[in-house]
Parts: structure tokens; C-alpha cells; sequence
């Protein structure tokens, strides 16, 4: 659940969500980033804004491990886009009844699958790359139908009084 780079836990490699990018701004890509899902950008009272809940709501679903916003190098809490859809499915999960324990294990099990789904999604392109390796190998052996030899179903005998 937690990406490299985030809660100051491991620097995370140049390029990864949380890095520094070429101009040194913490938890922003190189270029503009404006459509980077996981540019982190908004302060906590802004993210809680526009997900229309208490930022002390925030603090506590960071705290219960439901979220894991970047941290700046003064430790502020910077949310990116993909930060504020799991805060929406948070609240969608609570809404309907869940706990927060309930919640973390929903959103686990979401996670899974998708990583099941992925990996299904491999397996299936490359059975599919194996099956037209060996149709090609097949079709050397093959003979079109036209050149084939005709089976020999052996004489006929008549049934002329002889």
C-alpha cells in the first residue's frame, strides 16, 4: 500500500512518485505533471476541502494506515490525485457501514485483485503468444488439401457371376 518515496520511509529512485524531479520540487515528476495522478500537491486543509471532510479525518485514516500521503522534507502532508480517489472510495467504503478495519481490508482485497487481474492478464498473452508459436510450427507440416495423396481404399469386387 505504501509507494517508495512517501512517509520519508526510503528515498524513493528519480522518476518515482514522491522523487524530487529535475528542478528539486518535493513530490513532483519532471515536466508540468499537470495530468500525473500521482503528483502531490495539495496541503491537507485543501485535500480535506475537496473531499469534504475534517483534515483531523485525514490525519486519522494516515494514522489507521488507510492512507499515505507524500511528506515534504519540513514534514508536511502534500495529497496527489490518487490520494484524494482512495480518500473517495474511503468514504464510499464508510458510508455504506464498514469500519475502518473493515475498510483497510476492502481496499487490500481490491488491491489484490487488480494484481491478480494483471497477472491473469499476462498468463493469457502469453499462452496466446505459445498457441501461435505452435500453430506456426504446425503449419509447416501441413499439406494443402489439393496436393494431398488420395487414400487407397482398396479393390472392389464385383458381384457379376464369376
Amino acid at each position: 500500500m505504501s509507494e517508495p518515496g512517501r512517509s520519508g520511509q526510503v528515498p524513493a529512485a528519480p522518476g518515482a512518485p514522491g522523487a524530487p524531479s529535475a528542478t528539486g520540487a518535493p513530490g513532483m515528476r519532471g515536466g508540468t505533471g499537470a495530468d500525473d495522478p500521482t503528483r502531490a500537491v495539495y496541503v491537507i486543509s485543501v485535500a480535506a476541502e475537496l473531499a469534504g471532510v475534517h483534515p483531523q479525518t485525514l490525519r486519522i485514516y494516515e494514522r489507521k494506515g488507510l492512507l499515505d500521503p507524500y511528506r515534504t522534507s519540513g514534514g508536511s502532508r502534500r495529497f496527489s490525485e490518487r490520494d484524494l480517489a482512495r480518500l473517495r472510495r474511503i468514504q464510499q467504503l464508510t458510508t455504506a457501514g464498514l469500519n475502518l478495519e473493515g475498510v483497510r481490508r476492502v481496499l487490500e482485497l481490491e488491491a489484490e485483485v487488480l494484481r491478480l487481474q494483471a497477472e491473469l492478464e499476462r498468463t493469457r498473452v502469453e499462452a496466446r503468444r505459445a498457441v501461435e508459436q505452435t500453430h506456426r510450427l504446425y503449419r509447416r507440416d501441413l499439406v494443402p488439401l489439393s496436393n494431398a495423396p488420395v487414400p487407397f481404399t482398396g479393390f472392389r469386387r464385383s458381384r457379376r457371376g464369376g
